[in-house]
């Protein structure tokens, strides 16, 4: 599989890492530690240092229960980091997390590449039309709801796999209408999902998007993993690179983590291990 970012073909052969970097004061992890310009910089130069290939800046909360930011709130957090990174780290590949197109819009005026939209184009009509224009990789996430209320009872009226399929395929329809062709497809785990429904998205992995798309897998520190081994969002690094190894043998393309290093190891072990079979 082949994106076309920022004008350079990227090869997906080898899986890429996207690191996150939370401007926010409420995120699940690690909300409210990236708190001035120089710790914000002083994080990116880590997660490049460790070998992320991506990434994915944001700054309005998607957390289950959290509560949505004024779209001023959400430029004002974001666009001003994002130009002093880019001023600091020139070559880098930045992804824009939102669900508004006008945030999107002035982020890649900035300079991002990427637009990651959790919401997979359902909370602004209008992200569609300016991906359109913009002709950059988009992040189609599933989500059931919205984050005030996605874990509130997620209910499915058939097979979890075939109706996130069928989401999937209606959403590539109009972004192919619209010219976009470099799709990433993100199943959403914990985004309206229960405890089971997140392992059977994992577990069959390979079968969204039918191979013609790259799958990211967002799947770091987060509840699914602390509640089956009783710990907590700090303790559960060793745990997320369990998860993480088995996406990638199922086929991942994309992770999204906090933990950089700990992801390349998984993704180079994985490699080595594919290349000896």
């Amino acid at each position: 599989m082949i994106i076309n970012c920022a004008g350079a073909l990227l090869h997906l052969k080898e899986p890429k890492v996207m690191g996150i970097v939370n401007l926010t004061p409420d995120s699940f992890y690690d909300g409210g530690k990236l708190c001035s310009e120089y710790k914000i910089l002083q994080h990116i130069e880590t997660l490049l240092n460790e070998g992320s290939d991506f990434i994915d800046v944001g700054g309005c909360s998607t957390r289950p229960g959290s509560r949505s930011i004024t779209e001023e709130e959400e430029i004002k957090r974001v666009i001003k980091p994002i130009h002093t990174i880019i001023k600091n780290f020139p070559n880098i590949r930045i992804s824009i997390d939102t669900f508004r197109s006008e945030v999107a819009r002035i982020a890649v005026e900035e300079g991002v590449v990427m637009i990651n939209d959790i919401s997979g184009g359902k909370l602004d009509k209008n992200m569609f039309p300016l991906l359109g224009k913009l002709k950059i990789p988009y992040i189609l996430n599933h989500m059931k709801g919205i984050p005030e209320n996605m874990q509130k009872n997620p209910y499915y009226n058939e097979n979890i796999i075939t109706e996130i399929n069928n989401f999937f395929s209606e959403k590539i329809y109009y972004l192919k209408k619209h010219g976009i062709q470099d799709i990433i497809l993100d199943p959403g785990f914990g985004f309206g999902k229960t405890l089971e429904q997140n392992f059977q998205l994992l577990k069959h992995l390979s079968l969204f998007g039918f191979q013609d798309h790259p799958i990211l897998v967002g799947i770091s520190r987060k509840s699914m993993i602390k509640f089956i081994l009783k710990t907590s969002c700090e303790e559960s690094l060793n745990a997320t690179s369990i998860i993480h190894t088995i996406a990638l043998l199922n086929g991942s393309k994309f992770l999204r983590v906090h933990d950089v290093k700990e992801a390349v190891e998984c993704i180079k072990l994985v490699q080595y291990y594919r290349k000896i079979l």
